[in-house]
């Protein structure tokens, strides 16, 4: 697809428009409950509340990702990040990629229970399984469906081994489940943070919490005895991916305690494509040409900028004394009094 072709579909010219009070409800989802919430947390989204029939997914053989199952209890994100590759899944419910993904968001309120169900199957074979791989299980729609809990509450009964992936704070909301699964089963924790200029998170990171708070976070999982990696991601051409910004984001995840740093440079599919072309034209128009450039074969830019970028944050990792991440087995955490090893612990 070519760069200079992206636009915004028609109806997301204008983000920041409320949804309609009593919004339409998509052809895809039959039979769904739709809320809108008066409260400034939620103003202009709309949920659709959903009963799933299933939950545990496999993960298509041909995906390059580390892992074979995934939970999902949401799709769409109140993160909305406006580089989301998850951002064309949205399309397959009638909802489109651009303003849709961010503001209506589709739960799947009988989540734990289809959790606690399938685990019990017969056929399951207690495989390790990923969650917020898609959209994040603990953006901000979370704090009000409480969907995670029992979730976690299924795979420590069941001793099932998981890993979590957020850039959500409400993680720790959940810590005394998430300790108590690590008493009898493997669980990964990471955070996602690629840049620590809160400018530039305000920017295309809007619902959110700020870096420094998913820092913390970071350190106060470690404090209490986990080993967090965190994914440095994504870096952005342009944005983030000088060498100041490298080395102060590398510093920050550093001084938090993380166990581990995995860099990953932008990389745009359809849908986030158009959304974050339109987004940049809009912001940084001096920076189109590059990206132009850069994307000019697809999803990813040249192996030679990822290398680079790559080489870079390696260079600070090393520099402030901490490991570079990579894929690979979830380790358990030690017993909740003991400081960590420091081992290195894979991120998703």
């Amino acid at each position: 697809m070519r760069w200079d072709h992206l636009s915004a579909p028609p109806d997301e010219e204008h983000p920041d428009r409320a949804a309609p009070a009593t919004p339409p409800l998509p052809l895809a989802l039959p039979g769904a409950i739709v809320r809108t919430f008066d409260t400034p947390d939620f103003a202009g989204m709309t949920f659709y509340e959903v009963q799933a029939k299933s939950i545990i997914n496999r993960v298509p053989g041909e995906s390059r990702v580390p892992f074979s199952w995934t939970i999902n209890p949401y799709r769409g994100c109140t993160h909305a990040c406006v580089y989301c590759f998850a951002r064309s899944s949205h399309t397959y419910l009638d909802l489109d990629a651009g303003a849709d993904f961010d503001r209506k968001v589709i739960v799947k309120v009988n989540a734990g229970e289809l959790v606690r169900r399938e685990l019990a199957a017969p056929r399951w074979r207690g495989a390790a399984i990923a969650m917020g791989t898609n959209v994040d299980c603990y953006q901000r729609a979370e704090g009000r469906y409480r969907l995670l809990p029992p979730i976690i509450e299924a795979l420590r009964d069941f001793a099932n081994p998981f890993s979590i992936l957020t850039k959500g704070t409400l993680i720790l909301r959940d810590l005394p489940l998430l300790r108590q699964a690590a008493e009898v089963t493997r669980v990964s924790l990471s955070f996602s943070v690629g840049f620590v200029d809160e400018a530039l998170w305000r920017a295309v990171e809007p619902g959110t919490p700020s870096p420094a708070r998913r820092l913390d976070a970071v350190r106060r999982l470690t404090d209490a005895g986990f080993e967090v990696g965190v994914l440095m991601a994504p870096i952005l051409p342009g944005l983030s991916d000088d060498d100041e910004s490298i080395d102060a984001t590398v510093a920050a995840i550093a001084a938090a305690g993380a166990t581990g740093v995995t860099p990953l440079t932008l990389h745009l599919r359809p849908g986030a494509r158009q959304w974050y072309a339109y987004w940049l034209g809009r912001e940084f128009p001096h920076l189109v040409p590059r990206y132009r450039e850069l994307y000019r074969s697809g999803a990813y830019p040249p192996q030679a900028y990822q290398r680079e970028v790559t080489a870079r944050v390696r260079i600070a990792a090393r520099r402030h004394g901490l490991p570079q991440g990579g894929p690979g087995d979830t380790r358990r955490p030690p017993d909740p009094s003991p400081t960590p090893t420091g081992e290195q612990l894979a991120l998703l």
